[in-house]
């Protein structure tokens, strides 16, 4: 025996020259050599994970007790080996060097108990930044969508995979990539909006900069979770094929195309009566036989047990892991249920076939082997342990320009900045709202201080998080500011409204703060399992803001939330109104810094207004049917549109040009457009196209997103915005269930928003109906120039 540098003990090692440690093999003759060698299982050891907590000391991480049944004890898994360690940062306070070193710990008794020296990975949640104590928060997932910065979200996720890296962690639990299609749902905030092509397109972004960091990305929930009846987490799916085929499938085929994650988890829905932890024609038809997908699909938590527990399609453990793996899961996470004892011995028996095992067993010994960890060479010591920093200054800054751009201005009458240009901040400003001094107001319900540091009160937050009010005292340090909360933000108190309206009456502006509190199950407002009945505001906060649009003081609606509201009047008669989903813990900083004109606004929603709170389920992306007619007396327009957003700068479009009106089926259009900075600062605009069908011989969107361009331009600059579009764009699933470009007439616009639109050309596909298939293009190709 002899000791690591860790100050584990090891048994002999490995042999070394077994052909799966050898680099130079190809990854399948490595993989064959390893499976061949074991036993049945130690096969099924490398499908299973153990939830875990790393030590606050160092020591050994130790088995996380959970609600399912009672977690087995890792020395008894170890002889056999695992397949994943399930958040050792992520389940309680631990320091990253101190959770390092348990890590590595842990993963020296991995290597050194079972036969072949096989490492475990490792998988933290990432959805707004790594969800560990001490780790920046960085804004949620929609906000990062408002941001349309495919690219400063890459920074971002690159930083985010090099924290988990750092710390000894192989795989990201992110990104979400579900459409939202209700706003009701309680998980809106961690997707990345209403709108498939933006989705799909800031998803690329995540996912390209979590694998170039050299950690596993992971796409989910595959597929349908977010078109739940009633908007209720986990409630059944029944959309028709076009919807799932044509509005919540394709963002995760993009990614898969464009980003490569080697990862992906189902959903826990049931998609038309059929689970989807239990549904080969998606995890496996689609998934891996039409897109190609050649990586791991890891179980949703506990979604395995569900297929017996929850959905009744399943008899017994056993066989409930049959089905998994027979529709193509490959990993039961978050630790054994299914993939257990009795699943062994039906497997040894001959009542469930021992090459589901093996076929699971290859993908993820695949995996493991693409990582490097049954190379000679691997090590689970840190790199550099004394420099891990998960809340760095670069960091930081990434977190503040995130959240300064992420911020939508979505209405202004002027009132806004409140300094600058010869203006001078009013002199007494009232601060009424429940989370004017909430400094959690800004955090997802996936952020480590709400997800986890909850259920630890006396646990320090770890990470800078100044509330509303303290960011704008330091922002406007010459303003006198008085606070009255009103009320609560779900607790439905109204005993202090009429104070709270007698201080906005005596202020010369109010500034008032409403929105979320981020939770689990209920806990909250916001977040996975916090559901609502309709978009009113919680709570009495709507009979708060009435109260103080009443005094007839200039009021400033500024929303702290994971999903967007009904504003009722607010909407007219607010003098602003700025919308900051969950901003991250720069987010009051970056909203205070609007507010006073130090940081120009340029965020776009990704998600509609909606001007009334019951017309739900309702999005832009709606069919002829869908929009307001007069017969009905329900009307689900949006008073803010998606994509719509306002800044200080001023842009003026024009020289809008288009090519020839008729191109072939299998050809590209080509527009062009002149965007100049007319106003006095710089700012960001984002030109969008979007696509009408007039005619189509299956029911279409009115208008749907085709292409985005964030430019940002210095008063008085000038570019030449070139777009040569794919007619591969207007491709949708026709009668036959197969995608394909009809001929007839489109009608492309400009948008400031899907509400805003600049007709920019009307043309004429020519020629057959042509199919189009996983190859097709996906993106209109810009050329940016200045002028």
């Amino acid at each position: 025996m002899e000791a690591t540098a860790s100050g584990a003990l090891a048994s002999n090692p490995p042999i070394q020259d077994a052909p799966w440690r050898d680099p130079s093999r190809p990854t399948a003759e490595r993989v064959a050599a390893l499976r061949d060698a074991m036993t049945l299982e130690e096969k099924v050891g490398q499908l299973v994970g153990l939830w875990v907590g790393a030590s606050a000391d160092g020591e050994d991480v130790a088995p996380h007790q959970h609600d399912m049944s009672p977690a087995p004890a890792l020395e008894d898994l170890l002889p056999n080996g695992l397949g994943q360690l399930t958040r050792p940062f992520g389940t309680a306070p631990v320091a990253a060097r101190q959770g390092a070193r348990s890590l590595a710990r842990t993963q020296a008794r991995i290597v050194a108990s079972g036969r072949f020296g096989i490492p475990a990975i490792a998988h933290e949640e990432c959805l707004a930044g790594f969800a560990a104590w001490g780790a920046t928060a960085y804004p949620v997932p929609l906000s990062l969508a408002a941001t349309f910065d495919p690219e400063l979200v890459e920074e971002m996720t690159r930083r985010v995979g090099a924290d988990l890296r750092a710390v000894g962690v192989h795989q990201g639990l992110a990104p979400v990539l579900d459409v939202v299609r209700d706003a009701r749902w309680g998980r809106v905030e961690e997707t990345m909006g209403e709108d498939p092509y933006l989705v799909g397109t800031i998803g690329t972004a995540y996912v390209r900069g979590l694998e170039g960091a050299g950690v596993v990305a992971t796409l989910k929930h595959f597929v349908g979770y977010s078109a739940s009846k009633a908007g209720r987490n986990l409630a059944p799916v029944s959309v028709g094929p076009r919807e799932l085929a044509d509005v919540l499938l394709p963002p995760f085929e993009m990614v898969i195309r464009d980003a490569a994650p080697r990862s992906v988890m189902n959903s826990y829905t049931d998609l038309d009566g059929v689970p989807t932890a239990a549904d080969p024609s998606l995890l496996d038809d689609v998934l891996r036989e039409r897109w190609g997908f050649s990586g791991t699909v890891v179980a949703d938590y506990f979604s395995v047990a569900f297929l017996e527990k929850l959905h009744a399609v399943a008899g017994s453990p056993e066989e409930a892991a049959a089905l998994a793996l027979t529709a193509g899961i490959d990993v039961e996470l978050p630790t054994v249920d299914a993939f257990g004892a009795a699943f062994v011995s039906a497997v040894r028996d001959g009542r469930i076939d021992e090459g589901l095992v093996d076929r699971a067993l290859d993908r993820v010994l695949a995996q493991k082997i693409g990582l490097g960890m049954l190379d000679p060479d691997w090590s689970a010591e840190p790199a550099d342990l004394e420099a891990i920093d998960l809340d760095s200054p670069g960091n930081r800054d990434v977190a503040r320009r995130l959240a300064e751009s992420a911020i939508v201005l979505v209405a202004n009458d002027g009132t806004l900045p409140l300094e600058g240009a010869g203006r001078t901040a009013p002199r007494r400003i009232a601060i009424v709202g429940p989370t004017a001094e909430d400094p959690f107001a800004v955090l997802g319900c996936y952020s480590f201080p709400l997800h986890v540091g909850a259920h630890h009160p006396g646990t320090p937050v770890g990470i800078d998080l100044p509330s509303l009010r303290e960011a704008l005292e330091t922002e406007l340090p010459g303003v006198e500011f008085v606070h009255v909360a009103g009320t609560s933000i779900a607790g439905g108190e109204r005993d202090g409204i009429a104070a709270a309206a007698a201080t906005a009456a005596d202020a010369d502006l109010a500034i008032v703060a409403l929105g979320d509190r981020a939770g689990l199950f209920g806990r909250g407002t916001s977040g996975e399992g916090c559901d609502v009945a309709s978009l009113d505001l919680p709570g009495a906060q709507g009979e708060l803001l009435d109260a103080v649009l009443d005094t007839g003081t200039p009021t400033i609606v500024a929303l702290l939330s994971g999903r967007p509201y009904a504003l009722g009047s607010a909407a007219e008669r607010a003098a602003a109104i700025v919308q900051a989903f969950f901003a991250g813990q720069a987010g009051t900083t970056a909203l205070a810094g609007i507010l006073s004109g130090r940081v120009n606004p340029s965020g776009r929603l990704p998600v509609s207004i909606p001007a009334r709170p019951g017309a739900q389920p309702s999005t832009y992306l709606a069919a002829p049917l869908g929009r307001a007619n007069d017969v009905s007396n329900l009307d689900p327009s949006a008073v803010f549109p998606f994509g719509h957003g306002l800044g200080y700068a001023r842009f003026e479009w024009s020289d809008e040009s288009a090519a020839a009106g008729t191109v072939p089926v299998d050809g590209d259009v080509e527009l062009a457009l002149s965007v100049r900075n007319t106003g006095e600062r710089a700012g960001a605009d984002v030109v969008q196209l979007y696509l009408h069908d007039p005619i189509a011989s299956v029911v279409r969107p009115v208008q749907r997103l085709v292409g985005f361009r964030r430019v940002e331009l210095e008063p008085g600059a000038s570019v030449r915005l070139t777009v040569r579009v794919p007619a591969d764009l207007a491709a949708f699933t026709g009668r036959d269930g197969r995608r394909a470009v009809e001929p007839g007439a489109l009608v492309f616009s400009w948008g400031r928003s899907s509400g805003e639109l600049v007709p920019a050309a009307e043309v004429e596909l020519a020629g057959p109906r042509r199919e189009v298939g996983f190859d097709r293009a996906l993106h209109p190709d810009w050329r940016v120039e200045a002028v």
